[in-house]
């Protein structure tokens, strides 16, 4: 196990180190995130297909001793033509 939770929240998964109750963290729960802001938790299985913090996924990897893995994706969404 890591130090840290994954718990959507601002749009984003975040990782947080607080303590996770069992089945999650509650709606409205605020926890200190790994970027170091401080947000409501989030529920709902579409939360979990938000993008993950790049900066909250940069500090579990480095916690995890993993090197991050290679990224193909774009954060901002494609220009559409008309």
């Amino acid at each position: 196990m890591h130090p840290f939770h994954w718990v959507p929240a601002d749009g984003e998964r975040h990782a947080t180190t607080a303590g996770r109750p069992l089945g999650g963290y509650p709606d409205g729960t605020v926890l200190e995130t790994l970027c170091g802001r401080e947000l409501r938790a989030v529920s709902g299985e579409l939360a979990w297909l938000w993008f993950t913090c790049p900066d909250c996924d940069h500090e579990a990897h480095r916690m995890a001793g993993a090197p991050l893995p290679r990224r193909h994706r774009s954060r901002v969404a494609p220009s559409s033509t008309v």
